[in-house]
């Protein structure tokens, strides 16, 4: 049975344990890296927003009509020849299967790979009751004889060694193996599994896809050990969570058109199979196999039936949430998830496993959005994941003390600012030049791979109306939302940004009421206190008012525009008033490019080498990654690529304190890719990744010139 720790102490210890696995963090890197170019070219010449859209239209169909699919489905099956149960909880699944086997004297079980068994921890059930099972997967029988789950749901044993794999088939089959005959190893396999399906009394199998209009299941495999499994033994049992049931085939080939793209950037799996109803078997004293389907709720019926979680219901288990997230390329999935791996699995544990495994692998989420910008069925994981987190406060009556600060400090925004204010005073003791010298007591020794910005000296706000003169006949009247680190810490980010757009009649506004944006409430799962934020800064800041509004910083920016709308719902002045802000809404790059339509006559002709980091809130959140780049160049720099441009240089705000080991990690990689290119300077559009990579350049003693776009931009800007 798997164990994920509850305690945010021991989950964290499992961490840095997993941080130490060179090989592990050299496999999964590997992969991660590989994993963008084949998928991109499995889905050459396909609209993939397109078809994410049209599997999401109609999973969400589907999922408020489950159990009249349900019933269409059992009425052609059971014609068919096909006995179908439907069992509503994990144990009931179990118990259902394991009677199938003793009303039919069953002795061996073969089983192909499954998600949903694994979920319910079938193996386990039937090995009690005194039935051998095996698994035939090449990786879910590596990981079965070595008594662990899978580490990812598509590639079970991904977290194993060649040489790991011989010392287990050596153990197995009695015989020395070579670690470097990877071949003879599969012959290993082959040898030892054939006998087992050959002596199979019944096989138990999954499926991708429940047809209601014909009856029919639907499996995706890459080795032939599934329909091994669907028909050499006399007894075949289909375990099927009720999400997999669909209306027809032209809705299971939308999906199959994804997931094997999305999952391993396969054009299409190794095998299709089709089944429908009980088929021929010599095998069987009545000539037909016997053929069961359990159909397992578990709770997702309940889900299907919530206006936020139904979404989740739409997963496909490709795993791409697991392959493209930053966390588990370090960690991989026995140390993110439980059962299901990745950002999925972070929602589901809750659901499908309870409270005690889901408490701190939930935390663990940075809110990168490349789950939800590679999702298939365009899942808000982020969103979820965030919402179980409250789901979980919200169970235990309690909640982190930092949590209740933030909320009654953000909830007022001039008790905000006069804090921001004092801590200036307070900080002067231990800053210097520009860097807090000595962390706060209460950072433990782990949050030192950084060095943390001391506030500036003056705030944005109140140098506003010197740096900010009157534009006589303005062509743009334009609103700067600063956020909380442009307006108390990086005040010169704004400026080079007013420097920049002088001459091009522009007159900016600084609406003084504004405040944070509330990302870092909805990070920690504080949404009504990101609700209050919201509301604030929309009687703050009037789209009506403005042509743009322009932010510096992606995270504000993406937030602004992404989660305002969820934030107001049900709240129609308001909402309204959001419609009208995220039209408005633009970032830096993207508002010097498409609206004033700088060219490179207004820049000095050549300027430094530099590295360019993507903010994951403006690459992913507002789907900006041509205009920063076009920027750089029309601006003379010589841009140079670097490795992982658009991973995340592992700030996410409360994250990098909640989790420093991972945080310093990926910060490590982004900084050691920028340096790896020559570059000067390491140029980014947030401030939170200025925060971030300047941090630990300072710390580490780098070479590399950590800046914010517009403050390089703005050097190269001509004078006028």
């Amino acid at each position: 049975m798997i164990k994920t720790p509850s305690d945010i102490k021991e989950y964290r210890k499992n961490l840095k344990n997993a941080l130490g696995n060179q090989f592990l963090g050299t496999t999964l890197d590997t992969f991660a890296s590989a994993y963008p170019a084949s998928r991109e070219n499995a889905f050459a010449g396909i609209d993939f927003d397109a078809l994410a859209c049209d599997i999401a239209k109609a999973k969400d169909e589907a999922i408020p009509n489950l159990e009249k699919l349900l019933g269409e489905f059992t009425t052609k099956a059971v014609r068919a020849g096909v006995t179908v149960h439907f069992a509503r909880t994990a144990f009931e699944a179990n118990s259902m299967i394991a009677q199938i086997a003793k009303d039919n004297q069953v002795k061996r079980i073969v089983k192909g790979k499954s998600m949903t068994a694994e979920e319910t921890f079938l193996n386990s059930f039937l090995e009690r009751e005194g039935y051998e099972v095996t698994e035939t997967d090449l990786g879910e029988w590596i990981i079965q004889l070595r008594g662990e789950g899978p580490s990812h749901m598509v590639l079970p044993a991904i977290h194993l060694s060649r040489r790991d794999v011989a010392e287990l088939f050596t153990k197995v089959t009695g015989e020395q193996q070579d670690p470097d005959d990877i071949n003879g190893m599969v012959k290993v396999a082959r040898r030892e599994l054939r006998q087992k399906f050959l002596e199979a009394d019944m096989g138990i199998s999954g499926a991708n896809f429940a047809i209601s209009q014909t009856g029919t299941i639907g499996l995706v495999t890459n080795e032939g050990n599934g329909r091994l499994v669907t028909t050499l033994p006399r007894v075949h049992v289909a375990l099927i969570g009720v999400d997999k049931l669909v209306p027809d085939l032209k809705s299971a080939l939308k999906i199959l058109t994804a997931l094997p793209r999305n999952a391993t950037g396969q054009a299409i799996s190794t095998y299709v199979t089709w089944i429908t109803g009980a088929t021929e078997c010599k095998s069987a004293e009545s000539g037909r196999k016997q053929m069961h389907i359990v159909f397992l709720d578990n709770g997702r019926l309940a889900l299907s039936k919530d206006p936020l979680f139904a979404q989740a219901l739409r997963c496909i288990r490709c795993g791409a949430c697991a392959n493209v997230c930053p966390i588990y390329k370090l960690v991989g999935g026995h140390n993110y998830g439980h059962v299901y791996i990745g950002a999925i699995g972070l929602v589901m544990t809750y659901f499908y496993h309870g409270l005690e495994n889901a408490r701190a692998i939930v935390k663990n989420c940075l809110n990168c959005q490349a789950c939800k910008k590679v999702c298939p069925a365009r899942i808000n994981l982020p969103d979820l994941i965030k919402a179980v987190l409250r789901t979980v406060y919200q169970v235990e009556g309690k909640k982190p003390i930092r949590n209740i600060m933030l909320q009654k400090v953000l909830a007022d925004r001039r008790l905000f600012h006069f804090m921001l204010r004092r801590a200036r005073f307070a900080q002067k003791p231990f800053a210097e030049e520009g860097y807090i010298r000595h962390l706060p007591m209460l950072f433990s020794g782990e949050h030192g791979f950084r060095s943390l910005p001391a506030l500036a000296k003056v705030p944005l706000r109140d140098m506003w109306e010197r740096l900010n003169p009157p534009v006589e006949n303005p062509k743009y009247r334009v609103a700067l939302f600063g956020g909380c680190l442009i307006d108390f810490v990086y005040p010169e980010q704004a400026e080079a940004l007013l420097r920049i757009c002088r001459g091009y009649g522009v007159q900016f506004e600084y609406p003084m009421d504004q405040t944070c944006c509330g990302l870092p409430a909805q990070m920690m799962g504080e949404k009504e206190t990101a609700r209050e934020v919201a509301i604030q800064n929309l009687k703050a800041v009037d789209p009506a008012r403005y042509d743009y509004i322009v932010t510096l910083c992606a995270s504000c920016g993406s937030h602004l525009k992404e989660n305002y709308i969820a934030l107001v719902a049900g709240d129609s002045p308001l909402a309204v008033k959001v419609a009208q802000l995220k039209d408005k809404i633009l970032d830096f790059s993207s508002f010097v490019t498409r609206v004033l339509g700088m060219v490179p006559e207004d820049f000095k002709s050549a300027g430094q080498k530099v590295a360019y980091h993507a903010p994951c809130h403006l690459c992913r959140g507002l789907g900006v990654t041509r205009e920063p780049r076009k920027l750089l160049e029309i601006s003379g720099l010589e841009y140079i690529k670097s490795k992982d441009e658009e991973v995340c240089c592992g700030f996410g705000g409360s994250f990098s304190a909640d989790f420093p080991e991972l945080s310093a990690e990926l910060l490590r990689r982004k900084l050691n890719n920028a340096e790896a290119t020559g570059a000067e300077v390491l140029v980014t559009d947030c401030p939170g990744c200025v925060l971030q990579l300047r941090g630990g350049t300072k710390k580490r003693g780098g070479q590399i010139n950590v800046k914010h776009i517009a403050e390089v931009v703005c050097d190269q800007r001509k004078r006028i």
